[in-house]
Formats: C-alpha cells, sequence, structure tokens
C-alpha cells in the first residue's frame, strides 16, 4: 500500500479517518423565568427531550432541576445528566439479561 497526502488511505493496516466534529448547537431555554441557552451537540439535544418525555415533564422543567444540582456550567452539566441517564439505562439492561 501507498501513501499519498491529500488521499484517502483503505486497508487494515490504515489509521481510520477522524470524525468530523460534532457541530455545537445553542438551545434556549428558561429557568425560572430567566431566558437563558445551553450549548449542546445535536444528540444530546434529543436524549434530554427523551429523557424529560420519559418523566414527563417538559425540558425547561427537567434543564431546571438540572440546574439546581450543578457544580459546573450549564452546558456540561446536562451532558452529563444525559451520560448518567445512559449509564443507568444499561446497567438496567445489563441486569434484565439472565
Amino acid at each position: 500500500m501507498t501513501f499519498s497526502p491529500g488521499r484517502n488511505v483503505t486497508g487494515d493496516d490504515a489509521a481510520p479517518e477522524p470524525s468530523p466534529p460534532a457541530q455545537i448547537v445553542k438551545y434556549s431555554v428558561s429557568l425560572a423565568g430567566h431566558r437563558t441557552s445551553v450549548s449542546l451537540e445535536p444528540k444530546f439535544w434529543e436524549l434530554l427531550q427523551a429523557s424529560a418525555r420519559r418523566r414527563n415533564m417538559s425540558i425547561n422543567a427537567l434543564v431546571f432541576e438540572i440546574d439546581q444540582s450543578r457544580a459546573g456550567n450549564l452546558s456540561s452539566a446536562v451532558r452529563l445528566y444525559v451520560l448518567d441517564e445512559l449509564i443507568r439505562h444499561a446497567e438496567i439492561d445489563s441486569s434484565d439479561t439472565p
């Protein structure tokens, strides 16, 4: 296999191509009547919406709850909340498997 700059390298010993950087989007939320925004990748926003639906709450209510218990910035706290949700669901799913 030969390598030429500017060409994609293929084959078993080729390094994987880097994935494109994740797009960050600002999403507006209202916390206790105060408008603010969180900067998240769209997948984190989708998972946050799914969590709010599972809990029968609005996005604003869920983000307010996250805001009340956070230590860092709000966007990071939302990402950590979503990650924690995924871990909890994975643990539940694995405990259901015989």
